[in-house]
């Protein structure tokens, strides 16, 4: 019987866990390949800025804290993601979770705003790349082309910047030659990066001083802007609305739920991976800020350039040149686990017939979507060459907690699915009795309202199902309300 069109948007993708193995793309990355994938998405040049940014104006030296409840919050969603990628080990993220779980709309909404964020994600790293090395040699890069070049329209960059073009281009070289190369080309960078922070953290523990987490506040009223002094001087607000800033700092996680295709043994590594980078990124991150908020009082921090010049305020100014070669190693990291994702998304979606088929063409030789990696990377390179994406920026930010919020929902509505895939695997069963549950007559309010709090069954049904998927459309109706009015 053929399918009416609102069956259609809402038909989900069926997986059968027989056959996951089989695969066109290249089955070589390992659990250390991708938590240095993780690490290297999420710890960009920003661990060098944030945590001076966001103590100086908004938390103080509470903003160690702030990061302990981005990272709270990110480890919750990271879970989320890590139990999608051992239930559900297919290439495509959010993507193919939300049209495993809720459907083909919502898989369709998803994927298109996944592949934004990461354009846009591309573009704005790429562009940061251009600027912070053109800081390097004093603006030769920006007075050329402005020169040369200049553009006066509204919403596009002064000038075409060629440079960030080509970054994002070389690295999509890199990409369409194959996964295990550009993943060496990351765990060299992140290494890189990881060690240089591990060098912030223990030179800067011999400059810290305790007083200046102890500021009066006489002293901090002395100061512009400088709050009340001591260790929250905004308040605990200062430190939650810290909080909300420092956990974009850990977007780029999400990447490794793209490789379940190109993984070894996706069901053990996706996961183990997700947790540790988290870890890994969390205990980064609240060094720094412990670090440079107790070498010099938050109010006398660089806005643009925290680091460098705390190390120099205190005596250390080599370090500075540290500081920019793990920068550039951030940036390229951060490119580059920008930029892997997306391929993997197209094709993906490619592959299911939602976007143009010829997406979905993977090289023979370097087992990689190569048509779907160089036109992704085309896009990405003159979105960074033309526009001006300070804007653009909030808008993946938002795509980004939408992808999280549908992967938290989706989770919670495929554990109460009869269907969904390893239950029966994983808890050995064969027919399941599911008790009053199977019966298709509806149960009595008083027989019903006793089943919602003490089942009779412990294992998913139809009926169950149903309930959580109305129960979790309401949750994220009410807290969409409960945003608009705050």
């Amino acid at each position: 019987m053929p399918q009416t069109f609102v069956q259609r948007l809402i038909r989900k993708k069926f997986i059968d866990l027989r056959v996951v193995e089989e695969t066109k793309l290249s089955r070589c990355l390992s659990t250390l390949d991708l938590t240095a994938l993780g690490i290297g998405s999420t710890l960009g040049a920003g661990i060098y800025v944030v945590a001076g940014q966001v103590a100086k104006t908004v938390a103080g030296p509470s903003v160690v804290l702030s990061f302990v409840i981005a990272a709270i919050a990110s480890i919750f969603a990271g879970l989320c993601y890590a139990e999608f990628g051992a239930r559900v080990p297919k290439t495509g993220s959010a993507y193919v979770y939300s049209y495993y779980t809720v459907g083909e709309l919502w898989a369709f909404i998803i994927g298109w705003n996944l592949i934004l964020e990461y354009v846009i994600g591309t573009a704005s790293v790429a562009r940061a790349w251009s600027a912070y090395f053109d800081s390097l040699i004093n603006k030769v890069i920006q007075h050329t082309f402005n020169d040369t070049m200049h553009m006066d329209i509204p919403g596009l960059s002064e000038y075409p910047d060629l440079f960030a073009l080509g970054i994002t281009l070389l690295l999509s070289v890199v990409l369409a030659i194959g996964v295990k190369e550009s993943s060496m080309v990351n765990n060299l960078f992140t290494a890189v990066n990881l060690l240089v922070v591990l060098y912030v953290c223990i030179t800067g523990a011999f400059k810290a001083d305790s007083k200046n987490w102890t500021i009066s506040e006489d002293q901090a009223h002395k100061e512009n802007q400088a709050g009340d002094g001591g260790f929250f001087p905004f308040g605990v607000s200062g430190m939650l609305s810290g909080a909300a800033t420092c956990f974009y700092a850990f977007v780029g996680f999400d990447a490794i739920a793209t490789t379940g295709e190109e993984v070894k043994n996706p069901q053990k590594a996706i996961p183990i991976s997700i947790v540790i980078s988290l870890i890994a990124i969390a205990f980064a991150y609240c060094g720094i800020s412990t670090v440079i908020t107790l070498m010099i009082p938050y109010y006398t921090m660089d806005h643009d350039a925290p680091l460098p010049l705390a190390f120099e305020a205190v005596g250390w100014p080599v370090a500075k040149y540290v500081i920019t070669v793990g920068a550039l190693c951030g940036l390229s990291t951060s490119l580059l686990g920008a930029m892997f994702p997306m391929p993997r998304v197209i094709y993906a979606m490619a592959s299911d017939g939602l976007i143009f088929r010829f997406l979905s063409r993977v090289n023979e030789r370097t087992k990689t979507p190569f048509i779907a990696t160089v036109v992704s990377g085309i896009l990405s390179g003159v979105m960074a060459m033309m526009f001006d994406l300070k804007e653009l920026v909030d808008m993946m930010s938002i795509g980004t907690l939408m992808a999280y919020t549908i992967v938290a929902a989706c989770v919670l509505i495929l554990r109460y699915q009869p269907d969904s895939p390893t239950v029966v695997e994983d808890m050995g069963m064969g027919a399941l009795d599911t008790g009053p549950w199977q019966y298709d007559a509806p149960l009595s309010g008083s027989r019903l309202f006793f089943e919602l709090f003490v089942p009779s069954c412990r294992y998913p049904t139809k009926l169950s199902g149903q309930i959580v998927s109305h129960c979790t459309l309401l949750i994220v109706y009410f807290c969409r309300i409960c945003d608009n009015h705050t």
